[in-house]
């Protein structure tokens, strides 16, 4: 949303130096190029933010367990990551439309506080270990991609990472930036969980990994409150 109302300030500043300028249309060519530089900016801090609040809440959660019990039963690494990849890009785009949308629906600020506070519930719920149950149906006859694809599609629905693609959604207005962003958070936390299985979460202090999520949630709802208490 910053990076939009700054752009569009960019350009009304160059149309408005252009006029009574010989060189006009350079001052709009200008003031577009702004623009656009700054759109692009925005989308990376969105694409950045997700990816990495993702990626650490990503770690030790049940999805992540999933994905471990899969390649343990499948022995087909690439076909249950091509089937995580499937799941949460389809999961994570559904989900930061959802929040985006709701965000247009209720435009109060009343909203605003509420997504703020959700990041901050989001903090203590990083902090409970997840699990998940070892007989999970995962539909085995199905193939290795079709059966990872359908599990993880709906394990992850109400989980915690689902539900950060809801807040970062209604935050930021950006569906396909923060779809990407968590997505990739979830593939650079899962890929490694995939061919290392538990071992990788043998050498990983998930505790301390938890409260750098939580640490991370908390400071996003933070910040949020203090820019609707210290508005532009």
């Amino acid at each position: 949303m910053w990076g939009h109302k700054i752009g569009n300030d960019h350009m009304v500043q160059g149309e408005t130096n252009g006029i009574g300028n010989p060189h006009r249309s350079g001052g709009v060519a200008g003031g577009i190029a702004s623009k656009n530089c700054l759109t692009w900016m925005f989308f990376m801090e969105i694409f950045f933010t997700s990816t990495l609040l993702v990626a650490i809440a990503e770690i030790g959660d049940k999805t992540m367990l999933l994905a471990i019990l899969l390649a343990t039963r499948f022995k087909k690494p690439l076909p249950v990551i091509a089937g995580i990849f499937t799941a949460t890009i389809a999961n994570h785009a559904l989900a930061a439309w959802a929040g985006s949308t709701l965000a247009s629906i209720f435009m109060s600020e009343a909203f605003r506080y509420a997504v703020a506070t959700g990041f901050i519930l989001m903090a203590a719920w990083t902090l409970v270990p997840d699990k998940v149950d070892d007989d999970i149906n995962v539909a085995s006859q199905r193939g290795a991609f079709v059966a990872t694809t359908i599990a993880f599609f709906f394990v992850e629905m109400g989980d915690k990472t689902q539900v950060a693609t809801i807040a970062l959604g209604a935050q930021y207005h950006a569906v396909w930036a923060v779809a990407a962003g968590t997505t990739l958070g979830m593939m650079i936390a899962n890929i490694p969980a995939v061919f290392l299985g538990e071992q990788l979460v043998a050498k990983i202090s998930l505790r301390t990994v938890h409260k750098i999520a939580a640490a991370l949630f908390l400071v996003l709802g933070l910040w949020q409150f203090w820019e609707l208490s210290n508005p532009a």
